[in-house]
């Protein structure tokens, strides 16, 4: 096994340290509370910073994959929290670091005789051997199994944390908001201590930490503080609470800063922002009012999820999941088990639904602005089992439900999964700035940045070749 404290630094090279700040908004860091987050205005005002372009779907899984590999979702073969394994009708998978394949950045510096520590990084569980750390992120069933690397490390956590460890909050859709609340705040606090625990007792080139508090603030409490949501009451005992949560996020990056050596490269990044969810796009009742998805039965008189068992699937041409996206998949005919669509019908058939979705109006008559892509389109190259098509629901102002039922409307004002207020919006943030006061980046708002650009500007300013396959570029 490899021993922690043989691990040495390659003399003066410089470390990088990434925090990752997932669903973190732009527009609030930027622009609405910039002059209240003193920590990252002064990042921005001795660096760069602007809007990060996420993947395509702007998720978790796969875009904090896509920023660690600089690879799209399809070339990585994942395209969200679940996935089909194959092309039956009911074997789907949730994502781990089995899926993985392509190299991360923390495998090519391993490869480097170069030291990196993850620490509740997406995608991470069951933790790969590297050399260095890692403490897996969202996704790991619980502290019960081992989601450290080395195992031993695990011993070491909860005093790290100053108390108890928390991997993520549980069921952050709910309606008990000051229980969600509370865990939050002890979530990132036990966060920030062991980054800092880490920092100061371990040995690192690269760090790299993920928080998701964010994310399940935005979630759970986006219509209390958006004074254009639907649902927004002025005055609310929460109307401050992502505020803030944004001035304690700031206040734990301050004094991690004070641990991070002179001259590290720092960056923060989201992996997709967010925005108001008007309400939800009911596909799979879209599909069946079109008669493309047969069930074997009458509809059921309550919105229930849409299982395999229920469809007719001789009669159905396509089906679809519910998400903050939308995911269909047509029936091939040779591809599927029971497949009804001609091979040669296939290109049309994608061609006759992507315009009727487009075309489709909201719940006002007015239109949608619905956006449909082709995987084969977007993605360099296409693996593992791709969506047929990926619908934006306007623009993502919508997500997407998968139930069906008699009660289930077109339109839904109700999230189908429990209570949810925010969307995933395409771009996240990047602030970029080195830690002491010598040396300095050109500072300034830039634009044109995306997050595949984020592993190759790491590798160059690491002082190693950046691979030719990956797709972003080195931020200058």
């Amino acid at each position: 096994m490899l021993n922690q404290s043989n691990l040495s630094h390659a003399g003066s090279r410089p470390k990088v340290l990434l925090i990752g700040l997932d669903c973190a908004e732009p527009s609030l860091v930027f622009e609405r509370w910039r002059k209240e987050l003193p920590n990252l205005s002064a990042m921005m005002d001795s660096g760069l910073y602007g809007p990060l372009l996420s993947t395509v779907p702007p998720v978790t899984v796969p875009a904090w994959a896509s920023m660690l590999t600089s690879k799209d979702p399809g070339q990585l073969g994942l395209y969200g929290f679940r996935n089909r394994k194959d092309h039956s009708y009911d074997n789907m998978s949730l994502a781990s670091s089995v899926w993985l394949k392509e190299k991360t950045l923390d495998q090519i510096l391993s490869r480097q005789r170069l030291t990196s520590i993850l620490l509740g990084v997406p995608l991470t569980y069951p933790p790969r051997p590297l050399r260095g750390l890692v403490v897996s992120g969202p996704l790991t069933p619980s502290k019960d199994v081992s989601f450290t690397y080395p195992p031993e490390l695990q011993t070491e956590l909860d005093a790290a944390a100053g108390g108890c460890y928390i991997i993520d909050v549980p069921d952050f859709r709910t309606e008990d908001k000051d229980r969600l609340l509370r865990d939050i705040y002890e979530m990132t606090r036990a966060r920030f201590n062991t980054a800092v625990y880490l920092t100061r007792n371990k040995p690192w080139d690269f760090f790299m930490m993920v928080e998701m508090g964010i994310d399940r603030i935005h979630h759970g409490f986006w219509r209390h503080h958006d004074r254009n949501h639907r649902l927004y009451q002025p005055g609310n005992p929460y109307e401050n609470a992502i505020r803030d949560y944004y001035r304690f996020i700031d206040d734990q990056i301050g004094k991690l800063m004070e641990y991070v050596p002179h001259d590290t490269l720092i960056l923060v990044a989201s992996d997709h922002g967010a925005k108001t969810m008007r309400g939800g796009f009911a596909i799979n009742q879209w599909l069946i009012k079109n008669g493309l998805l047969s069930l074997k039965e009458a509809l059921p008189e309550k919105p229930v999820r849409l299982f395999p068992d229920m469809v007719d699937w001789p009669r159905t041409s396509a089906w679809g999941e519910g998400g903050y996206y939308g995911r269909l998949f047509l029936n091939v005919k040779g591809r599927e088990p029971q497949g009804v669509v001609p091979a040669g019908s296939y290109e049309e058939l994608c061609g006759e639904i992507s315009r009727a979705l487009e075309a489709e109006v909201d719940d006002q008559g007015e239109a949608m602005g619905n956006q449909v892509f082709r995987a084969d389109s977007i993605y360099r190259q296409v693996r593992n089992v791709a969506p047929d098509l990926i619908v934006y629901f306007g623009g993502l102002d919508w997500r997407s439900l998968g139930s069906v039922g008699r009660e289930q409307p077109l339109y839904a004002f109700e999230n189908d999964t429990g209570p949810d207020d925010a969307n995933h919006a395409q771009e996240g943030l990047l602030i970029m700035t080195r830690q002491g006061e010598q040396k300095r980046l050109p500072s300034g708002r830039r634009s044109g940045l995306t997050l595949y650009d984020i592993a190759p500007t790491i590798l160059n300013h690491l002082k190693l070749p950046v691979p030719e396959d990956m797709i972003g570029r080195v931020i200058d």
